[in-house]
């Protein structure tokens, strides 16, 4: 089972970077979203690949075209509306927050949003109650949770990467989590992001196919586009893992859709037995 999803963002929604934090920095930087969707749509043309696209709230409000486009061929899901980190905000921003991205897009869509991530994979075991959030705004399937520890978020208790029901307060949400490598005793999310683009092909494919009962990968529309401009004030670290592998990064990922069959969240839910499904009492 190999889930394909995409994080909607603009180029600038970095985390862990104040001049890009909030709502009111956004509106100063050049607009790419359109081009690197574009391209995005291209390579899933191109491969057949169906996929799911978790929105931010802002992005859906700024440019409603986008979503549109996206709704009109795929799956789509909440990505917040102001891409903040879950246990940075507390449950009442969270709450507000997330309501509002999902209005957002039912609003632009006319169609019910069910699926939700958060940025940064930050649901972690001590903010349970997001779960219950959830539930009660009507999602159904949940893709937040990092099994491992993270930077932003980190769920170590989860135990494998393998789809499981999440059980809170007497609500219950399908959680597919992100797939993981483990490497020199760090986990890595080798199927997505920064270090999809640091890593070279050849290992990837050997990792995917070790992972084909389950594989859950995610791409930003940026990680694509080698044209974007540097952002001023990132430490040397956080510039290297978000401009590393830029300019060969479309060409690895036609491989990877090439090399193994990929599909949106609600083709792979529905080849699940839930109710023999692994069960997370919190």
């Amino acid at each position: 089972m190999n889930i394909l999803t995409f994080d909607v963002e603009e180029w600038f929604h970095l985390l862990d970077n104040d001049s890009t934090r909030f709502q009111e920095q956004w509106r100063g930087y050049e607009v790419r979203i359109h081009e690197n969707m574009d391209r995005v749509f291209r390579i899933l043309d191109e491969t057949g690949t169906r996929a799911t696209f978790f929105i931010i709230g802002w992005v859906a409000k700024t440019y409603p075209d986008i979503v549109r486009q996206i709704a009109d061929r795929y799956e789509i899901g909440s990505h917040t509306m102001s891409h903040q980190l879950v246990w940075q905000q507390g449950r009442n921003a969270f709450r507000t927050d997330v309501r509002e991205s999902i209005d957002t897009l039912e609003q632009i869509t006319g169609r019910k949003v069910k699926y939700f991530r958060a940025p940064g994979f930050s649901i972690r075991e001590s903010e349970p109650w997001a779960f219950e959030e959830l539930a009660d705004l009507g999602i159904e399937l949940d893709c937040s949770v990092f099994p491992a520890p993270h930077t932003h978020g980190g769920f170590p208790s989860y135990g494998k990467g393998e789809p499981a029901v999440i059980e809170y307060n007497g609500r219950t949400i399908k959680e597919f989590p992100v797939s993981t490598k483990e490497m020199l005793g760090r986990h890595v999310i080798y199927s997505g992001g920064g270090y999809f683009r640091l890593f070279p092909y050849r290992l990837i494919r050997h990792w995917a196919r070790q992972s084909q009962d389950y594989l859950l990968s995610y791409v930003h529309p940026r990680d694509l586009d080698p044209g974007q401009p540097v952002l001023s004030g990132l430490s040397a670290a956080r510039r290297f893992k978000s401009y590393v592998g830029l300019k060969n990064a479309e060409a690895k990922l036609r491989r990877f859709l090439r090399d193994f069959q990929f599909t949106d969240i609600s083709t792979a839910a529905n080849t699940i037995d839930w109710d023999k499904a692994k069960r997370i009492n919190l």
